[in-house]
């Protein structure tokens, strides 16, 4: 019996996915619920598991947009599995080469000095090229006599001066789905909103000295290290809380704002950037943050994340710092309203109690839409943001690290 594979919706609101890679060839014998593709939606990259085991056709090419529900490939459910066919192409190998040996191959001929008549083109080659602005001088033809075809003007491309000993090859690629939706939502966010972006400095002594003092205590009892991301974040809850509107959003003529936060973490996979979200985040403690940050970062990492746990979000942190980023503009993440970029850390010369001092600086930036949050709410809310990351112990811990870090 022959089934019917079609493809199944990945998600709420998802009608289309693009075939990105077959993982078998057709007539290939595919075990039950092993991946024999992988597809692209405008959210996330999915594995296609077989339905059944059996010898498989392939109805669909690598590429194709096909809509949910669409047949993309047979099984044969009747099949049986093949036997020794991984012996059969090294059997067949000798017999191969033998017949090969039996052509008899002509003599070369003699080698052809190649002759070009410099500037000799066809009627159709000379109005291409005199199209481009090309200079019949600067093409080689490969017509009889070295005469340029029009084919010889088409692919030729104008000078640029004289070529280096390198390669100057080129590939040409197709955007998967995803990252064609990406490009589009980073566009429309540049068109559709008043972004504008505002800087501040953060001083990360104290959080340096606190994960001095307790980092291995806290991975020891915990399981997880004690890093930057759940300052960052629970600072950022607390900021939203002060500044309701930078966790709001513009639906038609309506402005909506919550009650909680929801706080997407921009996390770099094997498909490109993943922004998964950490939910209520308001209620979770230094323990609980980190340990979702390494949970939706391994499954970003090992492509099981879904398309439910990069949905929603009210407010995004990204982090350039990583890859030595210094500064930046980050580009708001819709529908949401706000960003707050974090970069690499470096020490610089600052001003503490009157005192020129060496200390570990973060330049942090938040892009915001003009078009809800003004420069007050903006720019009090990063001010918050500072406060709480240079004074984590009393505005973070209220004033009792052992009980924040749960020690």
């Amino acid at each position: 019996m022959a089934l019917e594979m079609k493809v199944p919706s990945p998600g709420e609101s998802i009608t289309e996915v693009e075939i990105a890679q077959w993982l078998v060839e057709t007539g290939d014998y595919v075990e039950k619920d092993q991946a024999i593709a992988e597809v692209d939606s405008d959210k996330a990259t999915l594995e296609l598991p077989a339905e059944a085991s059996g010898i498989i056709t392939l109805m669909a090419e690598e590429g194709d947009a096909v809509a949910v529900g669409q047949v993309v490939c047979h099984i044969d459910t009747d099949a049986a599995k093949p036997e020794g066919s991984s012996d059969a192409p090294a059997a067949e190998a000798p017999k191969k080469e033998e017949k090969k040996e039996e052509v008899s191959t002509p003599p070369p001929a003699p080698a052809k000095t190649e002759t070009y008549a410099t500037g000799t083109a066809s009627p159709a080659a000379k109005k291409v090229l005199a199209e481009r602005g090309i200079d019949p001088a600067a093409v080689k033809g490969t017509g009889r006599d070295g005469r340029i075809t029009k084919a010889d003007a088409i692919e030729a491309k104008p000078s640029m001066g004289t070529p280096g000993p390198g390669t100057r090859g080129e590939e040409r690629k197709k955007l998967s789905m995803l990252r064609r939706k990406v490009a589009e939502r980073l566009v429309a966010v540049k068109n559709e909103t008043a972004m504008l972006t505002t800087f501040n400095e953060v001083d990360m002594q104290p959080i340096f000295n606190l994960r001095s003092q307790y980092k291995e205590t806290f991975k020891s009892k915990h399981g997880v290290s004690l890093g930057f991301m759940s300052f960052f974040t629970l600072a950022c809850v607390r900021a939203l809380q002060m500044y309701p509107a930078v966790n709001s959003m513009i639906d038609g003529k309506e402005m909506i704002s919550y009650d909680f936060q929801d706080i997407s973490i921009a996390v770099s996979g094997p498909k490109g950037l993943m922004v998964p979200v950490i939910r209520n985040a308001e209620n979770l403690s230094f323990r609980g943050v980190e340990s979702e940050v390494k949970r939706l970062a391994l499954r970003a990492r090992d492509g099981q994340i879904t398309v439910d746990e990069m949905t929603g979000g009210t407010f995004t942190i990204t982090n350039g710092g990583v890859f030595g980023s210094m500064l930046s503009t980050p580009i708001i993440n819709p529908p949401q309203s706000a960003i707050l970029g974090m970069h690499n850390i470096v020490e610089r010369p600052i001003v503490r109690d009157g005192q020129i001092v060496i200390a570990p600086i973060m330049y942090v930036a938040l892009s915001y839409d003009h078009r809800i949050i003004d420069g007050k709410e903006s720019v009090g809310f990063l001010v918050a943001v500072k406060e709480a990351l240079e004074n984590p112990e009393e505005l973070l811990m209220n004033s009792n690290v052992a009980k924040a870090l749960e020690l």
